[in-house]
């Protein structure tokens, strides 16, 4: 026996159901989805907001202080591409394990446009903590020693404006630093070209825009791997208690349960549909 044609009725409550359910996830997320305190980390889609909204800005020339004693300028590197990461030297696990996973990508793009094809500098931002020899010992103690790779630290007067040319946040958390992890490519103009995130990454996010600077090879720019490390990074919160980031399941739960409401009720809208038009005993199609 066919099924009965839906009572409007019914279906009017289900939608009613759905749009309340999804009313409902809207303000759980709004009122918990914070899992610290209120000043003692950043909201990670700000930052990366913040952070590509850096894209196509020239980065200013800036005073800095290289590891050995040096005066330098952001201008001193102009000519090639440009790596720069923010690290601060009494971060015991974040900054190193960035930093370390940043050469072996260097590593790995160097061998596809050369030794020489692009520089790196890495600043301290935790003032006056990161002084030049502090920078030169972080770098010692992890293990880099690159003649094309610069260990610095900005002037007081610099930092902030220095990091808002690259769309580079923090603050101070009890156990340090709440920061996005990323790491700024800059063009031969000095140029914000590109921003690769975490403290691991597939390297072909890294290499892909040193090789379409140095070699003029086009990187896809909306590729799988990087919306997958766009959603990665947007479900990473800083736990301040273990000092590390950390993957919020909370969120993955709210795009779960938010992507289910929506597929049932597509999903009983289309059957409901499909019913209704299935004709009754007794009834014919039109010819």
């Amino acid at each position: 026996m066919p099924d009965p044609a839906p009572d409007p009725k019914h279906l009017n409550r289900v939608l009613l159901a759905a749009a309340i359910g999804l009313v409902l996830l809207l303000v759980w997320n709004v009122a918990f989805g914070q899992a610290l305190p209120a000043g003692r980390t950043i909201d990670p889609r700000e930052a990366v907001a913040t952070s590509q909204g850096a894209i196509g800005r020239t980065v200013g020339d800036h005073r800095l202080t290289a590891s050995d004693g040096r005066a330098i300028r952001m201008s001193d590197f102009r000519g090639k591409p440009l790596v720069v990461s923010f690290i601060y030297t009494g971060c015991f696990q974040v900054c190193p394990t960035t930093t370390k996973f940043l050469a072996e990508a260097v590593a790995e793009a160097r061998r596809t446009v050369g030794d020489d094809g692009f520089r790196i500098i890495t600043i301290g931002f935790n003032l006056p903590f990161d002084a030049p020899v502090a920078m030169g010992e972080f770098a010692r103690k992890q293990g880099i020693a690159d003649a094309h790779w610069t260990f610095a630290t900005p002037s007081p007067e610099s930092l902030d404006a220095l990091a808002r040319d690259m769309g580079f946040q923090w603050v101070p958390t009890a156990a340090g630093f709440d920061h996005l992890t990323q790491a700024t490519i800059l063009d031969g103009d000095g140029r914000v070209f590109r921003q690769v995130y975490g403290d691991s990454f597939e390297l072909p996010m890294f290499v892909a825009p040193l090789r379409e600077l140095v070699l003029g090879d086009p990187a896809p720019r909306n590729d799988v791997a990087g919306w997958i490390e766009r959603v990665r990074i947007l479900c990473t919160v800083y736990d301040a208690r273990a000092g590390r980031y950390r993957l919020n399941y909370a969120l993955f739960v709210e795009l779960f349960t938010g992507s289910t409401i929506v597929i049932a009720t597509l999903w009983y809208l289309i059957s409901a549909s499909r019913r209704r038009r299935r004709p009754t005993d007794g009834e014919t199609r039109p010819a």
